[in-house]
């Protein structure tokens, strides 16, 4: 819970008071110091009701809930979360889209030594960006977010937004058998080099979707975020027009989705508002439209019938506050590229890759079907791979990515956002800043990105079963 502590004291004396992590003193500025705020997860197996048959499956869990706790934090204040391993094998928590010290972002082998069974590891870092985020496991990947490991993590703007609800759908995708439980096959080469594994069964916030009762007349903001191995989704909403103002916990332009549908990757997050026009009484589907054929209704918006909130959409702004980002410089910016190259192609074939010995992945014979670069990097990330370019602090970065292959794929940076240039040679528009960029088939994608955050970060798909099928590289900022 957070804790705000005011206090009025003089020059000569701090009021001290006991039993509180800290104290803060509001007079004057200078000694002013935010409390660190403490909290634990513990990871271990469990139990929970995905569907409504009643069948309980066998999870991984967070704190005893899939999804585990969302954690609300606030932007500039520190936070220490210690992870206790309740696993039979190692683990690691990667806190998806935070800016945060290299030592704290939960890679094993490269940023920190993997958290071993019975043993904890803490967390420590201030996020300095507000937005929603999410935290999920960097080890054994496919496996650990396969069982349900997974959670969002909100950083609260320092002022609040003018809606008269926030609400957050965190939506899991599971492939399940007859009788409820995870379907075995894991990490199978068919789903490594084709679309990833793509699961039956879709849970928002770890259930069965129900619809949601809504007012006509309110506001709401609505905080989606992807948390599956592989589903794509875009989820068209029946008689609404949703605002998008904030893509992957970054503020932008506040715009109408294109086409109407809100495309959501797996890590990619989404804010949008929501004002409640529709007829009370009246049920309005959410369409999850993303594979041709395949649509099917995720939930509705089933308004109550009372009168209405108010009669027409609340006056006040949406624009969100940017975050602290810092702005790249384009002109003096040096240039980078990395080409997706791999997986199942026209005729059945798999296109060849390069790779890197002894880096084999459970369950796929050790063999590689994608590459960056000509070098597949497959696993959960070490320290055994030369990175693919090295940066001085301070460095402007343009990077150019090139989709090579047949597939969509969501790419996720480690430690920075991206700042979205241009897609296919078109300007992006919307200010548009972004820590999982998706990637349709042959594409080409520009952003850029300060590199302002010392250390070893990875660069990779979050399509789980392509980045442990070798979707995966690394670079250095020193």
């Amino acid at each position: 819970m957070n804790s705000d502590f005011s206090f009025v004291v003089s020059r000569r004396r701090f009021l001290y008071v006991a039993g509180a992590a800290a104290a803060v003193a509001m007079q004057p500025s200078s000694l002013r110091a935010a409390a660190v705020e403490d909290r634990r997860i513990a990871v271990a197996p469990g139990q929970a009701l995905l569907t409504s048959s009643g069948q309980q499956t066998a999870v991984w869990a967070y704190d005893g809930t899939v999804p585990g706790p969302t954690l609300r934090l606030r932007q500039h204040e520190p936070v220490r979360i210690t992870v206790e391993n309740g696993l039979d094998e190692d683990t690691t928590v990667h806190w998806h889209g935070i800016r945060l010290p290299n030592t704290m972002d939960g890679v094993p082998g490269l940023t920190q030594p993997p958290i071993r069974p019975g043993e904890n590891f803490v967390y420590e870092f201030t996020p300095p960006d507000a937005g929603t985020f999410w935290y999920h496991p960097h080890a054994d990947s496919l496996v650990q977010l396969g069982r349900g490991l997974a959670g969002a993590l909100i950083v609260e703007e320092r002022e609040p937004v003018a809606v008269d609800r926030e609400l957050l759908w965190l939506l899991q995708d599971w492939r399940l058998t007859k009788d409820g439980q995870i379907a075995p096959g894991l990490g199978n080469m068919m789903d490594a080099a084709m679309s990833g594994r793509v699961g039956n069964v879709v849970t928002i916030n770890g259930g069965p979707p129900a619809d949601l009762t809504v007012k006509a007349g309110e506001r709401v903001r609505l905080r989606l975020a992807n948390a599956s191995l592989a589903r794509m989704m875009a989820l068209r909403f029946d008689g609404h027009r949703p605002v998008i103002v904030a893509i992957d916990g970054q503020p932008c332009d506040p715009h109408e989705p294109e086409g109407g549908r809100l495309v959501l990757a797996p890590a990619m997050r989404i804010d949008v508002v929501l004002d409640m026009q529709g007829d009370r009484g009246k049920r309005y589907a959410v369409t999850d439209e993303f594979y041709d054929g395949l649509a099917y209704t995720l939930t509705g918006l089933a308004y109550d019938t009372a009168a209405p909130l108010r009669e027409h959409p609340l006056d006040a702004p949406i624009h969100l506050p940017s975050n602290p980002l810092p702005s790249p410089d384009l002109a003096i910016a040096e240039r980078q590229e990395i080409i997706l190259q791999g997986g199942m192609m026209g005729g059945g074939k798999l296109a060849g890759v390069g790779g890197m010995m002894g880096m084999g992945m459970p369950g796929m014979n050790g063999g590689a079907a994608w590459a960056i670069n000509g070098m597949s990097m497959t696993g959960d990330g070490h320290s055994g791979m030369a990175p693919q370019f090295t940066l001085k602090r301070g460095t402007t970065c343009h990077l150019t990515m090139r989709n090579e292959t047949a597939w969509w794929h969501p790419m996720h940076v480690h430690g920075f956002s991206l700042s979205v240039l241009s897609r296919n040679g078109v300007p992006v528009p919307h200010r548009q800043w972004q820590d999982t960029v998706l990637m349709a088939p042959k594409d080409t994608i520009e952003c850029a990105f300060v590199a302002d955050n010392p250390g070893d970060w990875m660069l990779h798909c979050h399509v789980t079963d392509h980045q442990m099928a070798g979707l995966m590289t690394v670079f250095r900022v020193t």
